[in-house]
């Protein structure tokens, strides 16, 4: 049984030491190259197999791994409506398809595209996690099992509406073992409609228009100063914090968390000259280092100005 939230395994198989396409050169590039390999038949395959578990033959692993590329391909697809790069969807799934191989036991009589699905399902779906700022709420198993079923789910009980109803709340919290809030709330954060026009009549027959209904919601000049100084304070507690990394995390959060066009696991791996797997292991840790420096510069902040006021 996979877990449903991987630990940043380190695997003998890496990318940069096969002779595998990368996706991070083009994906038409990419996708005309792997279809270049050939599927294995049971019996290769089998053997394959045996002679990188018992010998650790590297050639063996690389057929393996190639002929199951799109596989990886077909899992990734399927997570494109989360608005991650398609190349780091694959480039995830391939890691979970090299942990596969290498720990696939072609005795117990499964296919290896069987037992890879898991393994690259994973991987991809905790990079979703972890990638993707919508799903910060999702920090439980059953959580993250409504993040990635809530659509197809819905569209099983024929529920279009935006606003689910109580029959479908209750019964999609009791199958998939949250609470009622958590369906609602996760409904929320994953609606998407379309553009509606401002000159559209509020209902049918209605002369009023939704413009006529639209509120001044900029804040007032004692508002705009209040804020304007929170943001400050925010960006000092910021910039002391990201003193707190050593250069190389301070550098990967820079390029990962704080650019408007991220660089790419992959880009950052082949500029530190590190693996894919290093830099996202170093990325957690500087995140996470950096979120206790900035809850530590608030706390010392707001004891100063009590201890100020008193």
């Amino acid at each position: 049984m996979i877990p449903a939230e991987l630990e940043p395994l380190e695997t003998p198989i890496k990318a940069n030491s096969l002779s595998i396409p990368n996706a991070q050169e083009g994906l038409k590039h990419y996708f005309d190259q792997i279809r270049k390999f050939p599927m294995l038949d049971a019996e290769e395959e089998f053997m394959l197999a045996k002679r990188w578990k018992e010998h650790q033959d590297r050639k063996a692993a690389e057929k393996l791994i190639s002929s199951h590329l799109r596989l990886v391909a077909k899992v990734a697809a399927g997570y494109k409506g989360y608005g991650l790069p398609m190349a780091d969807l694959i480039a995830e799934g391939n890691v979970g398809l090299m942990r596969a191989v290498d720990k696939f036991d072609p005795d117990k009589g499964f296919r290896l595209s069987t037992y890879a699905m898991w393994w690259i399902r994973a991987t991809i779906q905790d990079y979703v996690l972890h990638s993707w700022s919508l799903v910060k709420i999702g920090t439980t198993a059953a959580q993250k099992k409504l993040f990635f079923n809530l659509r197809r789910m819905k569209g099983e009980l024929e529920d279009k509406s935006d606003f689910l109803s109580a029959d479908s709340i209750a019964l999609i919290a009791e199958d998939l073992n949250v609470s009622t809030n958590e369906v609602i709330e996760m409904n929320k954060r994953m609606q998407s409609g379309g553009d509606s026009s401002l000159n559209s009549p509020l209902n049918a027959g209605s002369l009023d228009e939704w413009q006529d209904w639209l509120v001044d919601e900029s804040p007032n000049q004692e508002d705009f100063v209040i804020s304007k100084g929170e943001s400050q304070v925010k960006n000092a507690l910021l910039h002391k914090a990201l003193q707190s990394l050593d250069p190389r995390e301070a550098k990967i959060i820079h390029h990962r968390r704080l650019l408007e066009d991220p660089k790419s696991l992959e880009e950052l791996a082949q500029d530190l000259k590190i693996s894919r797997e290093r830099v996202r292991q170093i990325e957690t840790r500087a995140f996470e280092k950096l979120q206790r420096a900035v809850k530590s510069g608030a706390i010392q902040l707001r004891i100063g100005g009590e201890t100020g006021r008193g």
